[in-house]
């Protein structure tokens, strides 16, 4: 299988589909891997575009290292694989969590092979709640899901993906297949490496990453998302990236690679191909 070796000896799997075109990398939320993008990786790779996607240390078939599960770390692997592929004209996808990682690689190592950028359902600009940072969510939101990680992460899984996450607590949501999906990336990721990666995607500030970026940004948020909320993520980010995008899914939950897919594939590829 692929992998990339980072400096401190972790090796990062990735796929690289298709042969010609634009490249676009996505990169996952937690505490999922590279196969929740795999539709998108599909379609995108189907439609004329190199599509490459990884796995975040701490999860899928990446290495679970000890330390360096927090932002820095994530921004400079994926610094590490862009280069090993030696990436050009690129297109950078987040989703959620992996919104947070695409903006502070902007952040730490700048925009000269990046094209565009695409944040679906990003935790930018911040999410706890601080005293500079008021609209955030209390810091209990996240303690919480640490204690249930700590507890019983496997029903944690299983809670997240039977509600909030892809929104089966509302009408609709996805079919147990796409739940049961969730719940075993998630226990694909090691312990230490997902209740570290909590801290990484709600407290880490974004602001001055996403000022940095200085390539045309879309930002795509579902108005119903009950894990990252979209007036403390995609309604402020916006505000704070120059020229930025806003495409809002009405009703949307946060898990729109697979919730909203044939909408989201339609979006991402007019906007790559503009």
């Amino acid at each position: 299988m692929p992998y990339v070796t980072t400096d401190d000896g972790a090796q990062i799997f990735y796929k690289d589909w298709g042969t010609e075109g634009s490249p676009v990398l996505l990169s996952h939320g937690w505490p999922l891997n590279s196969d929740a993008w795999e539709a998108a990786a599909l379609f995108l790779a189907e439609h004329g575009h190199r599509a490459v996607a990884h796995d975040r240390r701490g999860h899928g078939r990446s290495t679970q290292t000890w330390a360096g599960n927090e932002m820095d770390t994530y921004a400079d692997d994926l610094a590490c694989l862009i280069g090993h592929l030696d990436l050009t004209g690129l297109t950078l996808v987040g989703h959620s969590t992996g919104g947070g990682e695409v903006a502070h690689y902007l952040g730490r190592h700048g925009s000269e092979r990046v094209a565009k950028v695409v944040l679906v359902s990003a935790v930018p600009p911040m999410m706890v709640r601080t005293d500079d940072n008021p609209g955030g969510l209390p810091v209990e939101t996240f303690d919480a899901i640490r204690s249930g990680e700590s507890a019983n992460r496997s029903q944690l899984y299983r809670d997240l993906a039977d509600g909030p996450f892809f929104g089966n607590n509302r009408t609709g949501g996805v079919p147990q297949g796409t739940r049961d999906a969730f719940w075993l990336q998630g226990l694909a990721s090691g312990t230490r490496n997902a209740y570290q990666c909590i801290a990484a995607f709600s407290a880490t500030d974004f602001r001055p990453d996403l000022a940095k970026i200085d390539v045309p940004t879309l930002i795509i948020h579902g108005d119903d998302d009950q894990i990252v909320p979209f007036e403390v993520a995609g309604k402020l980010s916006v505000q704070l990236i120059p020229d930025a995008q806003l495409i809002v899914y009405e009703g949307g939950a946060h898990g729109l690679p697979d919730t909203a897919r044939d909408r989201l594939h339609a979006d991402l590829l007019a906007f790559i191909d503009s």
